[in-house]
């Protein structure tokens, strides 16, 4: 296998991993529009269609389907520029099931590295060998490498999955992808928000505030009246008010905003700190394409201290923001 040359990810390949990571996280509101870059970008309709089938191995068919009605529903709108790609042609070992599984147990071994046996349940073994790696990776819309960069990008969208992420980071250059391609994949995932890798907890649904929050918001007591917040895309608290206290916001990770009535909103990004006067009518939350982490913790409390909560941001004045 040949290793790539390029160190760079290139526009159709961050197309393929945007909207890898977002149909395995279930997002398809950003997932629309992650469609219609990539086809922008030179992804063409049938690597798509390549790419949310063979993530239902390791998404499920609900998210697949989902994934495939939304660039169904995106392509009502077909742009001149966007490419068909390559006529789908039904793989020769589909009709041969012993050619299927001998053509997966090749593949799956250049994947690991070294021949792979999951004697403790036969039942993988064989779908892992004959399925996956023989049936879906069998299909020619994508090469072996284009198939990793998909795999570690919907793998990276996912909690829990550690073990199987780090197994195909190293399977991604083993299918012939630079190692530092699959490096700056990960960062890129990071730094545009489609995943939160970050040292601070993410915490427990904020299920006591949802009513006050769009979208959903996470909280994490980190002790000392210091909690952290983390916002999925989009999400942001209602306007607000902290009577007779003023709050410190400390953002650690990923990127949001914070803005004070009648005033222009201020981007947050690691190591911004905001400290909110009290009386001070205010919303944040994150960014319409990252998550954000803030820490906060109340200072000058006053007796009789409380907080307000007001009507939500219009949809209008958040989408201005960029």
């Amino acid at each position: 296998m040949v290793t790539m040359n390029a160190q760079t990810l290139t526009e159709r390949q961050k197309g393929l991993a945007a909207c890898a990571c977002l149909m395995a996280q279930g997002n398809m509101e950003r997932l629309e529009t992650a469609v219609e870059t990539a086809l922008d970008d030179g992804v063409t309709v049938n690597e798509l269609k390549e790419t949310f089938s063979q993530l239902y191995a390791y998404t499920g068919f609900p998210r697949s389907l989902n994934a495939l009605g939304v660039l169904n529903k995106v392509l009502e709108n077909k742009h001149e520029n966007w490419q068909e790609g390559k006529p789908w042609t039904r793989p020769e070992i589909w009709g041969d099931a012993a050619k299927a599984l001998k053509q997966g147990t090749e593949v799956q071994t250049l994947l690991s590295g070294r021949a792979f046996d999951y004697n403790f349940c036969p039942q993988d073994d064989y779908y892992l060998k004959a399925h996956l790696f023989g049936d879906i990776f069998a299909g020619d819309q994508l090469s072996h490498a284009d198939r990793e960069i998909v795999t570690v990008a919907a793998l990276s969208g996912l909690e829990g999955v550690a073990p199987q992420l780090a197994a195909h980071k190293q399977g991604a250059v083993n299918m012939g992808n630079s190692q530092e391609l699959v490096n700056e994949l990960c960062m890129w995932l990071d730094g545009k928000g489609y995943t939160l890798h970050s040292k601070w907890p993410k915490g427990e649904p904020n299920t006591a505030y949802a009513k006050y929050f769009v979208g959903n918001s996470y909280l994490a007591d980190m002790g000392g009246g210091v909690m952290n917040v983390t916002f999925e895309p989009r999400c942001r608290n209602n306007w607000h008010v902290h009577h007779k206290a003023v709050q410190v916001l400390i953002c650690v990770a990923g990127r949001g905003w914070y803005q004070e009535w009648g005033k222009e909103a201020v981007e947050m990004t690691p190591g911004t700190v905001i400290a909110i006067p009290a009386e001070v009518k205010h919303w944040h939350g994150a960014a319409k394409d990252s998550w954000f982490q803030h820490l906060t913790y109340n200072k000058d409390v006053q007796e009789g201290h409380s907080n307000e909560w007001l009507e939500p941001v219009s949809e209008e004045l958040y989408n201005k923001l960029k």
